[in-house]
């Protein structure tokens, strides 16, 4: 379980992370309120499916493109399942909060939108043939991981341990936690279905934007607090 250290000379109060999260939850929430046939139904409508973003790729309709790409993103704030929604909801509060802090809230917003978008894309790529919808934010979460790589090296996070009937607390340096992430996804991505119907290269895709766009911010010399 990781737990993340607050910085108390960050004083801004980020608003983004937390509207994001709430959006998430209470769209997961109402579904599920839905008859599953509406459900899969609404899954499938604003969902990201491969097969049908590249078939809209391939006409020369804008119409057909305003209809689809869109759903790169209207696929972030849906959900498979509670332990799906939970997991990216725990690590977008862990690494969003500090990393809007530094960025601001609308770049921030940005980053989480088309690196979620970018790494849906990605996923799309890797399975262009896929029908079913991929849905859910870990693609704008790991966009996130990688920004904040990138502009918080040198923070440390704390690390739960399970050690028999005790828990051990350690400190561990975040660049490492996060680099570690990464190899893993990228070993899990050669497998594939073996590890469950998780689309890997939206994590990676993801990651990889964030780290060029965290980057940019630096070179550019505008990361900073939000106002």
């Amino acid at each position: 379980m990781l737990i993340y250290l607050q910085d108390p000379r960050r004083s801004h109060l980020p608003w983004v992370t937390p509207t994001l999260v709430l959006i998430c939850a209470s769209l997961y929430l109402l579904l599920s309120l839905l008859s599953p046939s509406l459900h899969r139904e609404l899954l499938v409508h604003w969902g990201s499916i491969p097969y049908a973003l590249f078939q809209a790729l391939d006409t020369a309709s804008w119409r057909v493109w305003l209809l689809t790409l869109p759903r790169l993103i209207t696929a972030l704030f849906l959900h498979a399942d509670v332990l799906h929604l939970l997991g990216n909801l725990l690590f977008l509060l862990i690494f969003g909060l500090p990393c809007e802090r530094r960025l601001g809230s609308s770049s921030f917003l940005f980053l989480f939108l088309f690196g979620g978008a970018v790494g849906n894309l990605a996923g799309a790529l890797s399975l262009p043939q896929a029908i079913a919808p991929v849905i859910g934010c870990s693609g704008a979460v790991s966009a996130v991981m990688g920004a904040y790589l990138i502009l918080l090296p040198r923070d440390s996070l704390g690390l739960i341990l399970p050690l028999g009937l005790y828990f051990e607390f350690v400190r561990l340096p975040a660049a490492l936690l996060i680099l570690l992430w990464a190899i893993l996804q990228w070993l899990f991505s050669l497998h594939g279905p073996d590890f469950g119907a998780i689309v890997w290269w939206t994590h990676l895709g993801g990651f990889a934007f964030g780290v060029i766009y965290a980057l940019l911010v630096r070179l550019a010399g505008m990361q900073g607090y939000a106002r």
